[in-house]
């Protein structure tokens, strides 16, 4: 399974790159490269590592866990990786990069630094101290396997630009889990937002052609925070088909009706051009689909989703209703075949959410996807 190697590692004749944004944990990273060559794919020359990528340790991974633990029934519900200490130290201009990973003399310096520091701190959280000698000798070997990896990837991505050649920025995580503008605190580390695709790559604004938003039939959501369309049927359905658990922490996901006010949002600050909308097989069976056209609390209503937490906490969804197409969909494979109400329902999202529909897919082979 795929984590930080971009999704293109599976397709011949692509360079895939892992930019300067991402936090990067080495010993993860060597797994999943052994994972993809025992599967036979390839994973030479077609994998660059950006030399200022931030590493994820493993105090970071541990002072992550102890902070959940110490939040109790105010955690975050972060997946305890390691994320958001490691961008910590980042920001503090603290951390260490792929570049200095790489250096071992001047790694094992800074890391024995790192590994004293962040020993006090666990041992106040009443957690175990780290072996500098184990860590330290697991990110060396790391470090040996992915020095032929790593490069300037801002002057690579900048020469395939003067080249002409085609460039797709992947996300990872959704709008709402962007630093800046998604539910804070319950966000991750990092600018999710088309925006960071610049910021973390280094390539300006003005050579982005579109900005294509993904987003499922309806509304998931990970770990804590607000999700004013949770609904325990939709949830209820779509777990029983062994569907919406985590990729990294197999936790089942929060569910709920499609959520136009926060797509809105999200089509706002990623200046959204096209919409692919995805899972549209999960709303086969349903008689009746609700989609949130704006919040509610008390006699104030919002079409816009509220910065203030404790307030989007307490925001009741108004909802429109739209029949359901109950029909199998997943061997579909024109848009021109689809029931004539999953097409309404798909238009209804478009403009709700203000951006050109052009993808549908109604299921995870490629051959399930339907341009429009």
């Amino acid at each position: 399974m795929l984590h930080l190697i971009p999704s293109g590692i599976l397709r011949k004749g692509k360079l895939c790159v892992i930019g300067n944004g991402v936090v990067v944990d080495p010993v993860s990273l060597v797994e999943e490269i052994d994972g993809l060559l025992k599967l036979g794919v390839k994973v030479d020359g077609n994998l660059s590592i950006s030399e200022t990528a931030h590493l994820v340790c493993p105090y970071h991974r541990e002072l992550d866990e102890q902070r959940e633990i110490l939040k109790g029934k105010n955690k975050l519900g972060t997946t305890k990786r390691g994320i958001g200490p490691a961008y910590g130290d980042k920001a503090a201009r603290t951390g260490l990069r792929m570049i200095d990973l790489i250096n071992p003399a001047r790694f094992e310096r800074q890391f024995r630094l790192k590994i004293k520091e962040n020993n006090e701190i666990l041992k106040a959280f009443g957690a175990r101290p780290l072996s500098f000698n184990k860590v330290h000798a697991a990110y060396r070997t790391a470090g040996q396997r992915l020095k032929p990896f790593v490069t300037n990837t801002v002057v690579l991505l900048h020469e395939a630009t003067r080249r002409g050649d085609h460039i797709l920025f992947e996300g990872a995580q959704g709008t709402f889990l962007d630093i800046d503008h998604g539910t804070y605190p319950f966000v991750t580390s990092s600018n999710t937002t088309a925006g960071g695709a610049c910021t973390g790559s280094g390539i300006p604004p003005h050579r982005m052609d579109r900005v294509v938003g993904v987003m499922k039939a309806y509304t998931t959501r990970v770990g804590e925070g607000p999700l004013p369309t949770e609904n325990s049927e939709i949830a209820d359905l779509l777990h029983s088909m062994g569907r919406e658990f985590g990729a990294t922490t197999g936790r089942a996901r929060r569910c709920g009706w499609f959520d136009a006010v926060a797509t809105r949002h999200a089509t706002m600050v990623n200046g959204i051009d096209e919409l692919a909308v995805t899972n549209v097989d999960g709303l086969d069976s349903l008689e009746v689909i609700r989609v949130c056209v704006g919040y509610r609390v008390g006699s104030r209503t919002f079409n816009y989703v509220p910065n203030d937490i404790e307030l989007l906490a307490k925001c009741e969804p108004v909802y429109v209703a739209f029949p359901g197409w109950q029909k199998p969909t997943h061997r579909t494979r024109q848009w021109k075949d689809l029931p004539v109400r999953a097409r309404t329902y798909l238009q209804a999202l478009a403009k709700l959410t203000g951006a050109k529909l052009t993808l549908v897919s109604v299921g995870p082979a490629r051959e399930q996807t339907i341009v429009v």
